[in-house]
């Protein structure tokens, strides 16, 4: 995602990937509703939802089955379904189609950076020379590591066993026993993912030291314990662990070398924020990364990356450790589980809590102004169609209500809309190519200083 956002700007972009395949696991992921908007400003959503499939928008939080409240603010209110690799597929498709460079079988080994570039040291002895290094390589990354950046949090304090397999038993047995075992066991289930497969989801016996998947012989331990049957499970598609190892780097950048999605931060699983919370990672620095590149970034632009980004994983990081608190099946926390559950049955409480899983409530700090100022903007009708056709170049976008503004010098980086009838409750807005609101007015030397803030100086 990163190098196709990059590449939306002319900038080259060569993605180093230590596998030699994509990955095999069809585990599915969702797409939350922030990730579908972003995916929408693109031009990408109408090429992922048929591979997808949609799902209500509720019932995310520690896995408390209510319905998504009224006031969702979107017009992507829901969850899509997609198999990881899928997504992956068409999202490393439409980087190439940008012009990006693939080179598989490749890892970085070393790299050593200084005032002008980083030079990248492959497992062949290949060295690579380029302006940034961007580390997207996962909980494990060698980037992090290399650069010497801290990585505190809390270790594994539980492990869950994750695969697809067939099951030897009637789908109504299987229906029966996990919804008896799920009044109190949350990490548990067997949901059907084709015919006679099962995506099964089960507790460790503990926390294991091996990166290496579990066996089909560790899943039917554990059903027994759990269930006190394994279900007849057999045939795996495939086996995996995860643990809720808590984690958040303790920086983003250090001079020309950065990290993103799970280099920076890990979390347990629940509530699917994993792949979105990166994702809106690189809808983030893409841009800003490459501003800085063409020369017309402002001085601190790309400072704001982390600035931005690292209290959002914060918040993540936080909420889920109190949806796995919640999934205990201590006395303690099933009684704070009862008692949020009712609290949630207030349509404010359920928006907050969703809106914190969906990414929707999200406020980067540009100082004082009106509470929209530092949001996102929904995807709202103008006179030309829906406002995020027009955000696929990933510029920046002045949404002028007054018709009497103007972005003179600014052009080459951002779009102008003279439209008095798009439904916006507000004279004019100037939107980042990431579809936050940076400035909120109807005076011209406003929003020359802010233009000036975010798109650097004027061209002429």
């Amino acid at each position: 995602m990163l190098a196709a956002e990059l590449r939306l700007h002319d900038v080259r972009v060569l993605v180093v990937e230590k596998q030699t395949e994509p990955a095999s696991a069809v585990r599915i992921v969702g797409l939350h509703i922030r990730s579908l908007e972003l995916m929408a400003m693109r031009g990408l959503l109408e090429r992922i939802l048929p591979h997808g499939r949609k799902r209500p928008a509720g019932a995310y939080f520690a896995a408390i089955a209510k319905p998504a409240p009224p006031g969702l603010d979107s017009r992507y209110a829901y969850l899509l379904g997609i198999p990881q690799p899928v997504i992956e597929r068409l999202l490393e498709e439409h980087a190439i189609e940008q012009g990006t460079q693939v080179r598989r079988g490749c890892a970085v080994t070393g790299f050593e950076q200084d005032d002008e570039g980083v030079t990248v040291e492959l497992a062949d002895g290949e060295r690579l020379r380029s302006r940034y290094l961007v580390g997207c390589d996962g909980a494990r990354s060698t980037v992090r590591k290399l650069l010497g950046v801290g990585f505190p949090g809390e270790p594994a304090r539980t492990e869950s066993l994750m695969g697809e397999m067939e099951v030897g038993v009637p789908p109504e047995e299987v229906a029966v026993t996990v919804a008896a075992i799920r009044e109190t066991h949350q990490r548990f289930w067997l949901r059907p993912a084709g015919v006679g497969v099962y995506s099964v989801l089960v507790p460790a016996a503990g926390v294991s030291d091996r990166a290496e998947p579990p066996t089909l012989e560790d899943f039917k331990q554990q059903l027994h314990a759990v269930a006190g049957t394994d279900f007849g499970v057999h045939s795996p598609r495939w086996l995996s662990r995860f643990g809720d190892a808590t984690r958040l780097a303790d920086s983003y950048r250090v001079g020309r070398v950065l990290l993103a999605g799970d280099a920076a931060h890990i979390h347990p699983p629940i509530g699917g924020q994993g792949l979105n919370l990166g994702v809106q990672d690189a809808f983030n620095l893409g841009w800003k990364l490459a501003a800085q590149i063409h020369g017309w970034a402002p001085e601190t632009l790309l400072d704001t990356y982390q600035t931005e980004r690292r209290p959002v994983a914060e918040a993540v990081l936080d909420n889920t450790r109190a949806q796995t608190e919640l999934l205990s099946t201590e006395p303690g926390a099933q009684a704070v589980r009862r008692l949020l559950t009712e609290l949630m049955d207030f349509d404010e409480v359920n928006l907050h809590l969703l809106e914190k899983i969906t990414a929707i409530g999200i406020r980067y700090d540009f100082g004082a102004g009106p509470d929209l100022l530092g949001r996102r903007l929904r995807d709202i009708d103008v006179k030309q169609g829906h406002l995020y056709d027009l955000l696929h170049r990933g510029r920046g976008l002045l949404l002028d209500r007054t018709e009497r503004l103007t972005v003179d010098g600014w052009s080459d980086r951002v779009d102008h809309l003279a439209d008095s009838t798009a439904a916006l409750d507000a004279p004019s807005v100037l939107l980042r190519p990431d579809g936050h609101v940076a400035w909120i007015g109807d005076d011209q030397q406003g929003l020359d200083d802010h233009l000036s803030r975010w798109f650097g100086k004027p061209a002429h």
